[in-house]
Order: structure tokens, then C-alpha cells, then sequence
């Protein structure tokens, strides 16, 4: 191997050498390496990752971005020293490497991810190919220009729990919602609730720019929704319900064995102004999670209130007819819960709370 007699002029220019010297000395074995990396196996690959990685904290930043820049590309790229430039602090030396380089695991893209600034969190939001692990995060920790960057990113795959996190930051950046909201990605039911937490300028923006099928159905989704708005049955149905669920509560009787009670009872309405008033959600939204076609945003309230599967189960019994579960739905529902975390469910009641108090100030 060639690098072999560059290692005694190595030791030296890292013992004694000047800057200059030293960026020299890494120009050189890396045009070396890139020059023979088609044809190198991983031991070689590792002998020039123990010797790059020794000069790369000896060097200037105009040496180490450069580096970065010549590497970013090169499919077998020394490991180690790919880490180490994505976590360098300066964004001008880990850029190249985190929107490109597919040399850098997965894990250490999140590590970054999670400790590092605002600059380094959007060279990320541009990856192709980004995971749900990754999106997540940037989705919670992301400035503006972040959540926009990501939302423009059409090839990151961006969970439920990433689409509700950038839906709850459009409430208050219209350029943001809108690009959310023509991700070809986003689930149906999602992208409804993105439409009714919009102001009627984005509506307007969102309809125009889908396709007529889509948007058939977003113009129902508002229909339906001005016509609950007008009847307001939150406040009719529940009011009285609401004053027995205070004085319970005042009383120091609502708690989980009174929700078991009330869900076996039949009796609906306090139900849903007990588990409102527990869960510190709005009733408003307590009622529709009820009525809605899918049991995970009930799942999410009671493991926000730290329940158990047997409360769960009574509480998915009370919902309206029509809403039974099957045995294999009870089976998945069961699995889908004890995989649920509390941070989890902690951060959709955000979304849902702001989703209330922006259709309180509208």
C-alpha cells in the first residue's frame, strides 16, 4: 500500500509539523484514497480512517471543509472520520456530509439530530431518503426554516406523530401549512384536520392546488364541519354533564374506578365530560374522538391518563352503535396501546389543545 511509506512523514508533520504542512499532508492521502477507492477492501478503507482521522484535529476548518466536500460522495468513505466532520461544530464542514454522504449510520444522523443547532438540523431536513426516526425529531426541535425545509422534502418519510407536530406549527406559519398540506404523503385524516386548522386564505391555497378527487372531499370536510360549528352540540348535549363531572371532581371521586363505572353504565355524556375534564382535553374533542372511525385516538387519551387495558376496553365499549370492535380488532387495539408511550400521547393532546384554542380565536 502506498500510504505505508507516508507514515514516518506522518508522525512527523503531526509532531512538528505547521498548519500548512499538516492540511498538506491530509490533501495528499486523501487524493490517495479517492484516487483507489473503487478498488479497496474495508482493511484499507481502515488504514486511511486511522490515519485521516489523526490529522483531522490538527487541521484548520478550510482544510476539514474541503475534506468533507471531497468525501461526501465516495460510497466507502472512512467511517470514522465521516462521523466525526457531520458532528463538527462548524455547519460549513458537517454540511456536505449530512445532506449527502451515505456513508455516515443512520444512529449517528439522529445523535446529531438531537444535540446539535438549528444550522445542522436543516443541512438534515434536505437528506434524501430520511427515515421516520430522524423526521420525528427534527419535526419536535426544528425552527421555521426547518419545518419548511422537511415539509419540501418529498422523499423523508414523516410519521403520523411528524405530520401532527408540523401540522400544530402551521397554526402559526401559513407558508408552512401549506406546504404540508400538498405532501402527496399526508394520511386523509390528517390532512381534513390541517384543512380545518387553516385560515380561509390557505384553504382557498390547498383546494386550488389538489387534484379534483381530493378536493371534492376536502370541500365535504368543510361543509361538515361549518355545520356542527352552527349547531354547536358540544355545548347543548354536554352541559349538564359537565356540572356533575365538577362536583366530582370536587368531591375527589374522578378517577379511573369512576370511569369504568360510568362507561358500564351507559351513561355517554359524562363519560366524555369526565374523560375531557381528566385528560385535560376539550370536550369538543373528547366528542369526536368518541364518534371517529378509529380507536387510536382513544387509545392515546387513556394512556395520557396512565390507564389500564381494562379501563381501555370499557371506555371503546361506550362509544355510539356501530362502532363495535371485533376480536382481532380488540387484539391490534390492545397491541397498539401497550406500544403507545406517554411521550407520545403527551405530545398529540398538544396538537389537539392547540387545535382548540385556534378555533376559539378565529
Amino acid at each position: 500500500m502506498p500510504i505505508v511509506s507516508l507514515i514516518p512523514e506522518l508522525e512527523e508533520v503531526v509532531q512538528n509539523g505547521p498548519s500548512a504542512r499538516r492540511a498538506e499532508m491530509l490533501r495528499r492521502i486523501t487524493t490517495l484514497f479517492i484516487e483507489g477507492a473503487e478498488l479497496f477492501n474495508e482493511d484499507h478503507v481502515q488504514l486511511f480512517d486511522g490515519v485521516l482521522a489523526r490529522l483531522i484535529d490538527e487541521v484548520d476548518a478550510d482544510a476539514r471543509i474541503h475534506l468533507a466536500h471531497r468525501l461526501a460522495r465516495v460510497t466507502n468513505a472512512p467511517k470514522e472520520v465521516v462521523r466525526r466532520l457531520a458532528r463538527d461544530e462548524q455547519i460549513a464542514v458537517a454540511h456536505p456530509i449530512l445532506r449527502r454522504s451515505q456513508r455516515i449510520e443512520e444512529q449517528d444522523l439522529v445523535d446529531v439530530a438531537q444535540t446539535k443547532g438549528q444550522a445542522h438540523l436543516l443541512a438534515l431536513s434536505g437528506r434524501r431518503g430520511i427515515g421516520s426516526p430522524l423526521t420525528d425529531i427534527l419535526a419536535r426541535r426544528g425552527d421555521q426554516e426547518v419545518l419548511r425545509s422537511l415539509a419540501e422534502n418529498l422523499d423523508a418519510r414523516i410519521s403520523d406523530a411528524g405530520f401532527a407536530a408540523l401540522i400544530e406549527a402551521g397554526t402559526r406559519d401559513a407558508v408552512l401549512a401549506e406546504k404540508v398540506g400538498l405532501r402527496p404523503g399526508i394520511p386523509q385524516r390528517l390532512s381534513r384536520d390541517l384543512l380545518l386548522e387553516s385560515t380561509q386564505d390557505i384553504q382557498q391555497r390547498l383546494l386550488s392546488s389538489t387534484k379534483p378527487q381530493m378536493r371534492a372531499e376536502m370541500e365535504r370536510a368543510l361543509e361538515e364541519a361549518s355545520a356542527r360549528g352552527a349547531a354547536n352540540p358540544a355545548e347543548r348535549e354536554y352541559a349538564a354533564a359537565e356540572g356533575i363531572v365538577s362536583e366530582l371532581r370536587r368531591d375527589g371521586q374522578l378517577h379511573e374506578p369512576a370511569i369504568v363505572e360510568l362507561a358500564r353504565s351507559g351513561q355517554y355524556e359524562q363519560l366524555i365530560a369526565a374523560l375531557a375534564s381528566l385528560c385535560e382535553v376539550p370536550i369538543k374533542v373528547v366528542d369526536r374522538v368518541m364518534a371517529g372511525d378509529r380507536a387510536d385516538p382513544i387509545l392515546i387519551l387513556c394512556k395520557l391518563a396512565g390507564w389500564h387495558w381494562q379501563t381501555v376496553k370499557a371506555v371503546m365499549a361506550a362509544r355510539p352503535e356501530g362502532h363495535a370492535l371485533s376480536r382481532l380488532d380488540l387484539d391490534a387495539a390492545f397491541s397498539n396501546f401497550e406500544r403507545l408511550s406517554p411521550t407520545t400521547a403527551q405530545r398529540v393532546m398538544r396538537f389537539w389543545q392547540v387545535q382548540h384554542w385556534h378555533h376559539a380565536t378565529d
